[in-house]
This record gives structure tokens, sequence and C-alpha cells, in this order.
């Protein structure tokens, strides 16, 4: 059987799709024998705009809708007139979105120009294969591309199965896309490794459709038939991707001298901590929460094949959190085989010294942490499980061992108050030396989050994202089942204090770069904390030897008052509680430490770090990945 894997917009250019390169390969487990083609049709895409525009369409546009638009249907609107058939579709109200929103549409509806003639191009390449089954890989903004190329396939030869899988499909989302769009024929939803097998062999006569986990399918009398899914897939069963196609690909392309390629890795699927305490407003592993991860052994395996056959050390790991039990197997081995890993890793943020420069050792020196705000009371709210003064304190260590921190500042939780952000943002400018969020944003309602799904938790209110209206042409109970994010009333604060907390987070970003506090010892070895931080006075802090020495070394782990007064007595300083509050009073106003539930972690670094831009770019996410936050 011949069998034609697509790859659509807007997956980003740079990475090969995790996908096509993991089910090519388990192609080979299926009982018949079958000839695997896979279309990176996301890199035609790129390509086509960029010739056809003459070059005034760049790949770095396409990124920008890539990665911008996604929150805002950017990319699916681009494509709605090849779907629909129709010029320009509801441009006004896509126009509006943006504009309401503040969002620049970049070179979007330039791109839409051409969507219908490009798509119809590529249909015509693909049927031309001679492909007897197709199958559309669809995650974020790959829904309405796919179904614009599954249209024109369908009509450009009728008899050729269509096939969808990928996180667009997961439980009602896949069967909604199944009932809605007839030129859809079937939907796996969920781990797709072997379901994608039962598939093939049931195209092959040897399994009937009832059999493939997870498939929607539908029946003689046009009824749409959801099987169950299938049990959670042990991930030392799921192959190395083949990332072969995708190199080839790019290598042939005119518009490879614009992208830096990036391999992708899954070492585990679920999350150990949402098992335990799901975060209230990740929609993430809606169907797979269970936590499973590959032995250290084939990761290891893994990576160094992908490095040495393709020659690149970027690597961004699509796992939702880092196995702690890989920080004493599966690291130490990276760090000693010195590979000189530029790997991106999603972990949590109660991480120690030891862990930090474990991480730095092994190559994993980009980080989401999951950081999240820095009030311990909303972090409670959240369920993460974290004092905020840690997460200050991950911030701190980050900066000591050079790896780099993607975080956003979220808000918008119910029972949030402003409160909980006031005493916060007052210090602020004693954090300008360390690695700034991104910005803040105010939480989306995800499908799957425990926020959706239990209205009592303070949003009991939703409808489906307005950014839809500008995408599909369905009623609304259809579209409740078929998307990922949904509006409701906002919650938390209000937008006077979130002005505000922007606007000192975009202070602190700008000020990051040229900013330091460092700790040193004169040569008498008394401790100095050298401050170079923007926005305060340019000064050396000698800190007095003894008790004062030590109780500042002490809060390099966050503690209260009593517990500092227990650790000097301890080490046979024994000082009255008012005389250690005094010092701690005047290191917050020097902004030598912060304070925040009545714990204190000190600020000062032990070492410069090398500094890097924090208006940059971060390292680019897979279209697999979600960017919720962590």
């Amino acid at each position: 059987m011949r069998i034609a894997l697509v790859s659509m917009p807007w997956h980003l250019l740079a990475t090969p799709s995790l996908p096509l390169g993991i089910l090519q390969t388990q192609t080979g487990r299926c009982r018949g024998q079958h000839e695997v083609r896979l279309h990176f049709v996301n890199l035609r895409w790129a390509e086509y705009l960029y010739e056809v525009t003459h070059g005034a369409i760049t790949p770095h546009d396409y990124e920008y809708v890539a990665n911008i638009g996604v929150w805002h249907g950017m990319g699916d609107w681009v494509f709605t007139s090849a779907l629909y058939g129709t010029p320009h579709w509801r441009r006004e109200r896509f126009r509006a979105h943006l504009a309401e929103n503040g969002i620049d549409p970049g070179k979007s509806e330039a791109m839409a120009e051409h969507a219908a003639d490009f798509v119809a191009t590529l249909a015509r390449e693909i049927v031309a294969t001679e492909p007897e089954v197709i199958g559309f890989s669809s995650t974020f903004q790959q829904n309405v591309p796919s179904l614009a190329m599954a249209r024109v396939v369908k009509e450009l030869a009728p008899d050729i199965p269509v096939l969808f899988g990928g996180g667009n499909c997961d439980a009602p989302m896949g069967a909604a896309l199944q009932r809605n769009f007839p030129f859809v024929d079937y939907v796996i939803s969920g781990e797709a490794e072997r379901s994608y097998v039962e598939f093939i062999d049931h195209l092959d006569g040897v399994l009937p459709a009832e059999a493939v986990s997870g498939l929607s399918w539908s029946t003689k009398d046009g009824d749409t038939v959801t099987n169950p899914p299938g049990a959670p897939q042990p991930m030392d069963e799921v192959p190395c991707p083949d990332y072969d196609s995708y190199f080839s690909a790019l290598g042939k392309s005119p518009v490879t001298s614009f992208v830096k390629p990036t391999l992708l890795y899954e070492a585990a699927r679920g999350c150990w901590w949402g098992e335990k305490h799901t975060c209230t407003f990740c929609g993430l592993n809606g169907l797979t929460m269970k936590f499973r991860a590959r032995s250290p052994e084939h990761v290891r395996r893994h990576v160094q094949e992908l490095v040495e056959r393709h020659r690149i050390l970027d690597i961004v790991a699509v796992d939702n959190i880092l196995d702690m039990a890989y920080l004493r197997t599966l690291l130490p081995e990276l760090a000693a085989a010195d590979m000189d890993l530029n790997f991106y890793y999603e972990v949590k943020s109660n991480l120690g010294e030891a862990d930090i420069a474990m991480l730095r050792s092994a190559g994993l020196v980009h980080i989401q942490p999951g950081i999240e705000n820095l009030s311990s009371d909303v972090l409670k709210i959240m369920n993460k499980g974290v004092h905020a003064t840690q997460n200050v304190r991950l911030l701190r260590m980050c900066e000591e061992h050079d790896v780099t921190v993607d975080w956003n500042y979220l808000y918008g939780f119910p029972g949030e108050r402003e409160d909980h952000y006031t005493p916060v943002v007052d210090q602020f400018p004693a954090l300008v030396h360390l690695q700034p969020p991104a910005g803040a944003v105010r939480i989306l309602l995800e499908r799957y989050s425990p926020y959706f799904q239990r209205p009592e938790l303070g949003f009991p209110r939703r409808r489906p994202a307005s950014l839809y209206d500008h995408v599909y042409d369905l009623p609304e109970a259809e579209l409740h089942d078929l998307v990922y994010q949904f509006d409701t009333p906002a919650a938390g604060i209000e937008e006077a204090a979130a002005t505000r907390l922007r606007t000192a987070i975009e202070t602190w970003r700008d000020h990051y770069a040229a900013s330091s506090l460092v700790l040193r010892h004169d040569d008498q070895d008394a401790p100095i904390i050298v401050d170079r931080r923007v926005g305060w006075p340019a000064r050396e802090i000698r800190l007095e030897p003894g008790a004062p020495a030590a109780v500042y070394e002490a809060l390099r782990t966050p503690r209260n008052p009593r517990a500092l007064r227990q650790r000097l007595a301890a080490e046979g300083h024994d000082r009255e509680a008012a005389e250690i509050g005094s010092w701690l009073r005047a290191w917050k106003d020097q902004g030598l430490v912060f304070e925040e539930a009545d714990r204190f972690v000190a600020l000062a670094t032990n070492r410069p770090s090398i500094k890097r831009d924090a208006h940059a770019g971060a390292m680019p996410y897979a279209s697999e990945h979600v960017p919720a936050g962590g």
C-alpha cells in the first residue's frame, strides 16, 4: 500500500514533524508491505510564498504567523478561502478580531491571496503519487490548512481514504471533525502508534474498523462511530523518529538559508505532577495524564543517533515535564558524553542547586520551569505545589549557571486579589538582574483543564473563543466539541492592576541585560555584594562577618525568620529575633533579598552570568508542543 503522510502549515519550518517521523518508522510494524511518502507541505508553503512574491513574503513572515498567530486563529484564517472556496472569507471579522486584541496581522492577508492556488497545486502533486491513503497530522493551526487540502484531494480522487490525527483530534474534537467535514473519512484520537498500525491493517482487510483504537468513522447509514481509546503506549515501544525525509527536503529547499533546524525528541508523556495535582489552568494531557518515561538507555541512544546522523546539537524535548529520575540516571550519562548539546526542556520549578548544575552539565541549557507567578497565594490557587521564593531561587540559580529560562507571568485566576500582586510587583526592581518573564498573560480557558472540566472552580460561563468565528462556519454546539480555547468572563485582578503588572515587567525586561548583583569575597574573605542593577546606585555592600554573613548565606535557600534563628543557633550564632529581623528589613530595602509570605531568599548571585537579550526570541516551540506556560 502506498501511504502519504502530510505535515501542513503552520508546523514550524525549523523542526521536523515528530508524529510523521514516528509513524514512518511505525509502518514497519504493519502486517503488510507498505511504501510511505512524507509531504512537508509546510515547507512547500514557505517556498511558494517566497517565490510567487519574489521575496516579499519570507520564511520569517511564515514564522510570525506560526508563532504569534496561534492564539488568534491567524494561520487557520489564511487557508479559509481554500477550505470554503470563497475569496476573502470573513476577512472583516478577522481584521476586527486582530484589531480588538492589538495584534499585528503581519502579511497574513497577502498570504491568503495565494492559499487556494497553492492548495490546488499541492493537492494535484500528492494525488499524482497515487497514494492509497492520505494521513494528516493536525495540531494547533494545522486544522484548516489540512481540511482545505483534504477537500481538494477528495475532489480530485474521491476514493482515496483520508485520515486525520494529532492534538486537534483528541476525544470529542476528533469526532466533531469527522462528523462535520464529509471529506474526512477517519480520525484517530489519542496516541497513534498502535492505532495507526491497526488502521493500516484495517485498510488491508486484516481488522474491522471497530478494532481500531480511538477511531472515528462512519457507518453505512452515515452515523459517526467513535471506538474506545487504546491503553497508553509504553514509551520504550515508541520508536526513534525518522527525520531523513525532512532533512532531504530541507536540503533541497530554496529557503534553506532562512532555517536553522532543531531536532525534536520525546522522552516522556503525561505529567507526574498532574497525576497528583493538576494545575487548574492546564489543558495538556487531556487523555493521557498518566506519566510514562523512556528508559535512560533508550533516550541516550536515540539522542546520540539523531545528533550524529543529522549533525545538529539543538534539541527541543516535547515532554510536558522532566522525569526527576533522569537527574540521577540519564543526565549524568549525557554530561559524561560531552556532546555540547543545547537541549530545551520543561521542568518543575522546585529544583535544587545540584539539579541546576546537572542540567547545565548535561546540556539542558534552556528550560521552561512553569514559574507562572511570584505570589504563593496565586500559586496555591493554581495547584502548583511551590512557594514563590522557590521560584525566585530558581531564577537566581539559573543566572549563576547560565541556564536560559522561559516563563510567562500568568494572572486572571478565580479568587486572586490585587493584594496578592502589589507587594510582589513592588519588589520587581530588586529582581532586574534575574531573567524576566516574556510578558504578563491573562489565562485562557482550555479544554481538558480543571477549570474547563469543573465550572464550579470559577468559570461557569463559557463559549467557543471568538477567534473561531473567522475560522469555522459551524453552529456553536459543534464548535463546542471541535475547539480547544473558550471565552469566559474575566476573573481575578482588574485591568488596572494587570496594566501595572505588564508595565513593571516591561521595565524588568528593559533593565535585565545591563544589571548584575554579585556576591564576592575580598582579600580577607569578607563577603561583598557588588550592585550594578539598573535603577539602583552603583555600590559595594560589605556584609559584616559572623552572624550577618551566615544569615545571608543561609538565605540561598528560602527561609522564614524562625528557621533562620534556629540555623544560626546551630552554627554557634545565638541572636535575638529582633536583630535578625532588622538585618532582613535592611536587606529588603536595599533589594538584596526577596520576601513573600514571610519567607526570604537571597538575590545576589555567586558569580557573574552570561547575559542574553530579554527581548530576543526564545527557542521555537514544536507545533506538537503547547506553549501554555508549563
